[in-house]
């Protein structure tokens, strides 16, 4: 009975590897040393040592011929029945074999018993996990930072889980989605890959949509100055979903960077924006001059004057009073992506008007009526008189210095008290 169950297990393992190397792409020679290991393992456990036999394997019909080669010797004189086969058991055989010829027998695997037909099929499938795993490596590890499409299969509260079109698994963390990105399972969407994790070779590829690669990409592939190397994408700043910008430099005067990138009536950024979940994209042009680079990280406000201090990479820009909240952007988005792009810090003022050139204060001087923490706090962003904090943006003051909305409103109007008076 469980000779049965071991010949009908046979043709199924074979079929079951066979059809892993169609779906998988697995090259003849890799399936052929892995099935021919695999069996060798067994073999070696049964007979302690797998040297003396022939593994012959079949992958395309699906079989597979095993042969034990075995020395004859005398009578009596057997000391290895592994390798050794007496003269009389060798005539068996067949009757014209002598001492010191070689025997060549064909083995039954299914003879060895169930264990052993188990033993094979658990080095088979551990065989087969490890050349999935090599074989899903291998085909992303270099594709980090490009874009690929997959399928989405699973949706949890952390993660998207996809899968391409060879159903290998892809990874969308929270952290790389757009914020108002929504999936349904089957849709296609794209992403690039952001890294290959390969820990205890079990490898993990993870997906970025919020990367500033995955926006570099997708201009690649809109922009054919880019692809061509005539444009070159200098820095990208993002709040995926919400806003970017990006500086760019044109290898050839006769092309406007920014004109060819954004396209006629925008026609090269629109399937971008769409992609982004309607992401505003500004793009500008890149210069080495710092000053002039941050005046335009901060378009569309214009700047009347900027101080920098290179050391700390610091920088102070003072605007007339209407072009402040330009520079600030909705929720100081675009101070915060123009630092990101010019990888300086960026503090605006508003300009002094020459009828309001009095004489200041300094903020210790309001002691008696601003508590002495929220003094030392403003002083720890740089502004150490009432002007300073007058005519600085309230929403840097609430920003930067980590004060509640109403505590600076109930600053500043103590503090403009002071002049009226």
């Amino acid at each position: 009975m469980a000779t049965t169950k071991n010949s009908s297990a046979m043709p199924n393992m074979i079929e079951t590897f066979k059809e892993f190397k169609d779906t998988k792409n697995i090259d003849r020679t890799t399936l052929v040393s892995v099935l021919e290991e695999s069996f060798r393992n067994v073999i070696a456990k049964i007979y302690g040592s797998d040297e003396n036999f022939d593994v012959i394997v079949n992958p395309d019909k699906g079989d597979f011929e095993i042969y034990r080669n075995r020395i004859v010797v005398g009578d009596g004189e057997v000391q290895d029945s592994n390798k050794q086969i007496s003269l009389s058991d060798a005539r068996k055989i067949e009757p014209d074999y002598e001492e010191g010829e070689e025997v060549s027998e064909r083995v039954e695997f299914t003879k060895f018993g169930r264990r052993a037909i188990l033993n094979l099929r658990q080095t088979l499938a551990s065989k087969i996990l490890e050349l999935e795993h090599d074989s899903l490596y291998n085909k992303y590890k270099d594709r980090v930072g490009q874009i690929v499409s997959g399928e989405v299969y699973q949706t949890w509260k952390r993660e998207v889980l996809l899968v391409d079109d060879e159903g290998n698994e892809m990874i969308l963390p929270k952290a790389e989605q757009i914020p108002v990105d929504q999936y349904r399972k089957g849709e296609t969407i794209r992403a690039i890959v952001l890294r290959v994790d390969n820990e205890n070779n079990n490898p993990k590829i993870i997906l970025s949509r919020t990367s500033p690669v995955f926006l570099e990409r997708l201009l690649e592939a809109e922009v054919p100055e880019i692809n061509d190397g005539l444009i070159s994408i200098k820095k990208i700043a993002r709040m995926p979903g919400e806003r970017a910008k990006i500086a760019v430099e044109s290898y050839d005067e006769r092309i406007d960077p920014v004109g060819a990138c954004v396209g006629v009536k925008g026609s090269r950024v629109h399937g971008i924006v769409r992609e982004l979940g309607n992401e505003n994209i500004d793009v500008i042009n890149y210069t080495t001059n710092t000053k002039l680079f941050i005046q335009r990280a901060l378009s569309p406000a214009k700047i009347s004057s900027i101080t920098i201090d290179e050391e700390t990479r610091k920088a102070e820009v003072f605007l007339k009073p209407e072009e402040v909240s330009l520079a600030i952007g909705r929720s100081g988005l675009n101070i915060k992506l123009a630092s990101m792009l010019t990888e300086y810090t960026i503090d605006v003022f508003r300009e002094i008007e020459d009828d309001e050139a009095e004489e200041d204060i300094y903020l210790d001087e309001f002691a008696d009526e601003v508590d002495q923490w929220i003094i030392d706090a403003i002083k720890a962003i740089g502004l150490d008189t009432a002007k300073a904090v007058i005519n600085a943006p309230r929403e840097m003051l609430v920003e930067k210095a980590d004060l509640e909305e109403e505590t600076v409103d109930n600053l500043i109007k103590i503090l403009k008290a002071e002049f009226e008076n």
